[in-house]
């Protein structure tokens, strides 16, 4: 008789069994986590892996030290930005032409934003009240230098901006919230109108399943140090759907985007497709630990992380409930990202008291702590003795010490 697969733990030895069971149970190895230490900040900063030092050493040890200059040629340097990039596409479901690795999300939500309004059928762009900080500051910047408007809109005004014919910069994952957006839909009613939807996949890349190519998206920018586990600072990626290629050009040329850099010519010629949205030199060392930490998803699909994923933030969800907290991020594992957001009193030394007993989230003003559920890594047993921990801490309100109150610049 076959034995039934366990979907939630009822008791802690029902935990360590699905993480017998769990069929990514190999990864965690390839990652160096400090003992006694359960990280469920991933979503924030993903822990270093073996792959990424050993990467990252061989750049430093061997192609720097030892090919210096050359490297750009022996050791393929020159083309690494793009050919990881092409290993990055399958992580957002889009072809290995259409995504490189350049700058920062920032600056690319900006790139994108400049590039993309010529193409707009109205001047104008919307973001979300609640979107993070640095899309706003990027949308708002892109209006003065156009002067344009832009509009921070609602929940319940999103259908404006997509029925608009503007450009409209969303976050596939709310990193407040962990609710994941319907992509697909939106990007239908975009098309209707001609809308241009700019996606931010930072909380999404490496944790949910992707299929941008298949919904029609067009343009998105992700981060690499959060749940592909790149290290901090890691460069972002930029994607560029096909059909846009020769259509767009970057508002920030620089030389590493140009279609002959090495002829230093004095006036800009992109590059073909994507690879024109480069500008300065790549970040070989943040490259080559980008390409180290990729390899720990070999052989691992991408749905295989999202329902490993869902199921720890479900524990997440219950724990709290049954704790009497609340829980911001969506009860439906199909609406929720890889994180869960409880609002708790006092949040903030409850989040340095939970850290003091090794287990390591993150906090958000006012009053939510976030609990990444990074599948790689974390186990169930670690969500369950995370949950049973923070009920003990309130309960006993071991919180309520004064060193547990003094702000971190980081949080």
């Amino acid at each position: 008789m076959q034995k039934q697969h366990m979907d939630f733990p009822n008791t802690r030895d029902d935990a360590i069994q699905l993480d017998d069971e769990d069929l990514l149970r190999s990864a965690r190895p390839r990652f160096l986590i400090p003992e006694n230490v359960v990280y469920l900040v991933g979503h924030s900063l993903g822990p270093a892996s073996l792959n990424a030092i050993q990467a990252t050493e061989n750049c430093l040890r061997e192609e720097w030290t030892n090919g210096l200059v050359g490297s750009w040629n022996t050791a393929s340097w020159f083309d690494m930005a793009k050919t990881v990039g092409d290993v990055l596409a399958r992580f957002i479901g889009v072809n290995p032409s259409e995504v490189m690795v350049t700058d920062t999300v920032s600056i690319n939500l900006f790139k994108l934003a400049m590039a993309a309004l010529p193409m707009a059928k109205k001047k104008v762009l919307y973001i979300d009240t609640d979107e993070f900080p640095t899309d706003q500051y990027m949308a708002d910047s892109v209006a003065i230098l156009k002067d344009i408007p832009c509009h921070r809109i609602n929940a319940l005004e999103q259908s404006k901006a997509l029925s608009s014919g503007g450009i409209y910069i969303k976050s596939a994952v709310c990193f407040r919230t962990s609710r994941r957006v319907d992509m697909a839909r939106y990007e239908e009613k975009a098309r209707k109108s001609g809308a241009i939807i700019i996606w931010d996949l930072s909380h999404a890349t490496g944790v949910i399943e992707l299929e941008l190519a298949a919904i029609g998206a067009q343009l998105a920018s992700g981060c690499t140090y959060k749940y592909l586990n790149a290290g901090p600072g890691a460069p972002a990626f930029v994607y560029i759907s096909e059909q846009l290629h020769g259509k767009i050009t970057t508002p920030l040329p620089g030389w590493m985007g140009h279609a002959r850099p090495f002829a230093f010519e004095g006036s800009y010629s992109a590059a073909q497709g994507v690879s024109g949205f480069a500008s300065g030199t790549p970040p070989i060392l943040s490259l080559s630990a980008l390409k180290g930490a990729l390899e720990c998803f070999k052989g691992i699909k991408i749905k295989e992380l999202e329902a490993k994923a869902g199921r720890l933030g479900d524990m997440c969800v219950h724990f709290a409930h049954k704790q009497g907290l609340s829980v911001t991020s969506p009860v439906n594992r199909k609406l929720r990202g890889g994180h869960v957001s409880i609002e708790i009193e006092n949040a903030y030394p409850v989040s340095r008291t939970l850290h003091a007993r090794g287990f390591h989230t993150d906090f958000r003003t006012p009053s939510t702590i976030r609990f990444g559920c990074s599948p790689l890594f974390i186990r169930y047993v670690d969500i369950w003795d995370c949950m049973h921990t923070l009920g003990e801490i309130i309960l006993k309100k071991q919180w309520d010490k004064p060193e547990y109150f003094k702000l971190s610049r980081v949080t």
